[in-house]
């Protein structure tokens, strides 16, 4: 088969299509490549039509492979590549997120697209070519999607926006605002900043725009070249002849003339306030129709269709009354939050908690402390390293009032988990500023309406309640959309069930007093022009503003003292020539260390050692051994040591752990002394002085106390100017070194 390839440069780097080379029976197949990173993207439909379903089933993957980085996984026993990693999981769910909105809702037929990384430069991002190549494959695929979309990245360094910035560029910048649409429209968007102002976020809104049509143009030259002609929903749908998609067009017709009559009555006329209410009255509705279709003589199976279609109809007219009355289902406002509460310090064990309720949307959020060994570690395709910070999510089947098996954590629980983490990062203090491993975990209780930024409330408190030096509280909100589908739109606060339906979005701003700090957004439209971003915006920082107000009056800084219950870093600098010193061979004298108090002890690169610790005693029992270890004698200084060894010439005291000096014979007592043996033995406790170190680093000591008795020689004095100068026998230098190097070895 003959390949195709299409380059452009976009931001100085070549971006290039291949198609026609790998994955040929796939119905869509692309190679990307963009500097060094190259990303295989494939897009398949099944020739059946899954029964049953009421949802499109559109799955997308990303797989990482170690390879594509010259690295084979760390575990012993575990070296191929196993299920994704939490990075994987996160980019296969925003690229879904970009595609999904331009399929039809009536596709039944599987479609899976397949993202295999097959080679990363570490400087551009896997997730942007990934993006652009999921986009390729399905516009010149057979697949029916309204594409193709563009993928870019947006950074901000120094005041100045850069387009596609490098991963060095970015870990330098203060945002990465990642996009995916066309030159009109956006159908997702991902922002993590450090605090910037909505108005530069903006800004690099309208700039990320301009640099889309260069992609979706290369993009359509390749399909123009071999793009296959794409399956219309009968040849998708066999069995669906066009007498009976008329018949099913008829019934929709009855159904929105029934559901115009009584969605007011049930859902619209009286304020339904909880979730419990509107779903009664759904099912209300929902009950009168069926019963009025099958006394009209439909058949079940289109009774059926009838009635899942119900839904979308019934959110159609929920989003009309928005947008024609500023009507919604609460009776609220189009900007108004719905009430807030905020408690702190819930359980005395924990060492922080928050529990944040916007609504009937509560989260309990728990923070554990631990010290810097208890850090994740990372080995991923494109992260590598120590994890200090981790924010899990859990959803439980209750939170919803259902009853469901419970499968582990999936790919939505990943999801908000990461979004809500991302929110902090700008705030957290730094490792030499707190150098504790931060565990939070945001336990959803109940759920109407973006527990992912109830989450964000939720950790913030338990952070503040932790003791945590966070620089600033941090909040968020989900911005909804009501449109008529004729151009007409409302952008509404704190979106809750009936209005995150067909035609709306899911727009979630997080940030603090100063400026944002997270963006998540997926709609089901067709995209979002830049002046829905920037109302969007808008009516959001009015939101947060207020939750911020409200959080305030519960708990407005961390607290100045860490829970009695959570563990005690003492953190100090060491010699880094100290460091094997203190490790010992083969780890024995940390280890004993250890093994003796019962502390953590961590030791960085650079010498930094930290002692984790809930008991203040054996802490400080700790820190003054390993600072023994390290400590170098000085002139003039008295320590109390053990005898370790006798030598005709004198006596060898441990003054620090690991570290002797000599006490010559001389030096034992005033007088003439015979014997070593006379004033000390080995094992004995003495009390000693340091008298010099001379130029080989040799600590020379004198006696102060302890030892045996002193018993004067014949005419001897206790003034030594006076005691008898008979000849003695110094350590030679061979002597020393020998004694020092059994010392070193034993």
């Amino acid at each position: 088969m003959e390949s195709f390839k299409f380059s452009k440069e976009i931001a100085g780097r070549n971006l290039t299509i291949e198609t026609g080379k790998l994955a040929n029976q796939a119905h869509g197949s692309v190679t990307v490549s963009y500097g060094d990173t190259v990303v295989l993207a494939t897009a398949v439909i099944s020739n059946e039509t899954r029964e049953g379903l009421d949802f499109f089933p559109l799955t997308v993957e990303f797989e990482e492979r170690l390879y594509a980085v010259g690295r084979i996984k760390g575990s012993r026993f575990i070296k191929r590549d196993t299920r994704p990693g939490d990075e994987a999981v996160l980019n296969g769910r925003m690229i879904d997120r970009a595609i999904r909105p331009l399929f039809s809702e009536d596709i039944r037929n599987e479609v899976q697209v397949i993202i295999t990384v097959l080679s990363v430069d570490g400087e551009n991002p896997s997730k942007i070519v990934g993006l652009i190549a999921a986009s390729a494959a399905l516009a010149i695929s057979n697949i029916p999607w309204n594409g193709p979309l563009a993928g870019i990245n947006v950074g901000l360094k120094d005041g100045e926006f850069i387009l596609n910035p490098t991963a060095t560029q970015l870990a330098e910048g203060e945002l990465e605002l990642t996009l995916a649409g066309n030159a009109e429209k956006f159908v997702m968007i991902e922002a993590e900043a450090k605090e910037v102002p909505e108005k530069t976020v903006f800004e690099a809104f309208k700039f990320g725009q301009k640099a889309m049509k260069d992609i979706i143009d290369l993009i359509n030259e390749a399909v123009k070249k071999c793009g296959k002609e794409k399956l219309s929903l009968l040849d998708i749908m066999p069995q669906e002849t066009e007498e009976g998609l008329q018949k099913k067009k008829d019934l929709l017709k009855v159904v929105d003339e029934f559901i115009a009559e009584k969605v007011n009555p049930y859902l619209l006329d009286a304020v339904k306030p909880t979730k419990a209410l509107r779903k009664h009255g759904m099912h209300d509705l929902m009950t009168e129709l069926h019963k009025l279709l099958l006394e009209n003589g439909y058949e079940e199976d289109l009774v059926h269709y009838a009635l899942d279609k119900t839904y979308k109809i019934i959110d159609q007219k929920v989003s009309a009354a928005i947008v024609e009355r500023e009507s919604r289902v609460d009776g609220r406002k189009l900007n108004q939050i719905r009430p807030l509460s905020f408690e702190v310090s819930l359980f005395k064990r924990l060492h922080g908690s928050g529990l944040f309720q916007r609504g009937e949307t509560q989260v309990l959020s728990v923070v554990t402390l631990g010290g810097p060994g208890d850090a994740q570690t990372l080995d991923s395709m494109e992260e590598v390293g120590e994890k200090r910070y981790m924010h899990h999510y859990t959803f439980a089947p209750f939170a919803v009032a259902e009853a469901k098996p419970m499968r582990g954590v999936g790919r939505r629980e990943i999801g908000h988990g990461a979004l809500a983490e991302k929110a902090l990062m700008p705030v957290l203090p730094t490792k030499e500023e707190f150098p504790y491993t931060i565990r939070v975990v945001s336990e959803t209780l109940g759920s109407n309406g973006s527990s992912s930024m109830a989450s964000t409330c939720g950790s913030t408190l338990a952070l503040m309640d932790a003791g945590v030096p966070i620089k600033s509280p941090v909040v968020g909100i989900a911005m909804g959309l009501a449109t008529d589908g004729k151009g007409k739109y409302k952008i509404i606060t704190d979106l809750q069930d009936l209005e995150d339906g067909p035609g709306g979005m899911d727009f979630k701003i997080t940030g603090t007093k100063t400026g944002l700090t997270a963006i998540q957004m997926d709609t089901k439209t067709d995209g979002l022009t830049i002046k829905m971003v920037e109302e969007t915006l808008a009516q959001g920082r009015e939101a947060l503003d207020q939750i911020l107000k409200e959080m305030a009056k519960v708990i407005a800084e961390p607290r100045a003292e860490l829970s009695s219950f959570a563990p005690r870093i003492t953190s100090f600098t060491i010699d880094t020539a100290k460091i094997k010193d203190v490790i010992g061979p083969g780890g024995k004298v940390i280890n004993k260390i250890i093994a003796e108090t019962g502390v953590s002890i961590d030791i960085d690169d650079d010498g930094l050692v930290m002692v984790t610790s809930t008991d203040a005693e054996m802490s400080a029992k700790a820190v003054a051994t390993i600072k023994n270890i390290v400590k170098v004698p000085e002139a003039g200084e008295v320590y109390t040591g053990k005898v370790v060894r006798i030598m005709d010439f004198g006596a060898f005291v441990e003054i620090l752990p690991g570290k002797d000096g000599m006490v010559h014979i001389s030096k034992l007592a005033p007088g003439r002394v015979n014997k070593v043996t006379d004033i000390v033995d080995e094992g004995m406790t003495v009390k000693v002085r340091v008298d010099e170190i001379d130029s080989q680093g040799r600590v020379n000591l004198s006696l102060l106390e302890g030892g045996k008795p002193y018993v004067p020689g014949s005419g001897s004095s206790f003034d030594r100017d006076d005691r008898p100068r008979g000849p003695r026998r110094d350590m030679g230098g061979s002597d020393r070194k020998r004694f020092f190097k059994k010392r070193d070895d034993r």
